[in-house]
């Protein structure tokens, strides 16, 4: 763990202000969720919650069968970073923090879809072999989770509307799995 060196203390309604470089650093926006976890030696760890995250081995299972049905890349991400990844960029774009091209995509809560002759958006700031091909927001209860992601090499043809649909069609099942 990483000491800050900044000391906040704990007001009389029992909270505790994180600050706005940490949050910015972190990513961390007003009405995100956090995680408190407890160590036994007194310590308090504060982890963003991610409830996409807790569907990660059905999100894997999903890009899987989302491969084998169009032999493209399938990835799916929560708001802050890509959390399954199926046919090849894996080791590029794993974890990887989304780019804010691709936050704003899902803000917008609109269906995106690379065209040819348009400029190709990237998954990720860390990466710049893959981008953009389609991507399709995650709703639940009118709040954006993450999004279904069709990448394709930087260069390459542009989405199909079957990928569309397919991307619209898992995002709307795993909205509603988030709401059951």
């Amino acid at each position: 763990m990483k000491a800050t060196g900044i000391v906040r203390r704990i007001d009389d309604l029992g909270r505790v202000v994180i600050p706005k470089e940490i949050r910015r650093t972190m990513r961390i926006r007003e009405g995100d969720p956090l995680e408190i976890f407890t160590e036994k030696d007194g310590e308090l760890i504060f982890k963003k919650y991610s409830p996409i995250g807790e569907l990660s081995e059905f999100a894997a299972a999903i890009c899987d069968s989302l491969r084998k049905a169009t032999d493209g890349i399938a990835a799916i991400c929560d708001r802050d970073a890509v959390i399954a990844i199926s046919g090849g960029a894996r080791r590029e774009l794993m974890e990887k923090p989304v780019s804010s091209q691709l936050s704003e995509i899902m803000e917008g809560r609109g269906t995106y879809r690379h065209t040819s002759g348009g400029s190709s958006l990237p998954v990720s700031p860390a990466d710049d072999k893959y981008c953009l091909s389609v991507a399709a927001p995650i709703l639940s209860e009118g709040d954006v989770m993450g999004c279904v992601l069709f990448i394709t090499p930087r260069g390459s043809a542009p989405g199909s509307e079957v990928e569309q649909k397919l991307a619209q069609t898992i995002a709307l099942f795993l909205g509603r799995q988030m709401e059951s």
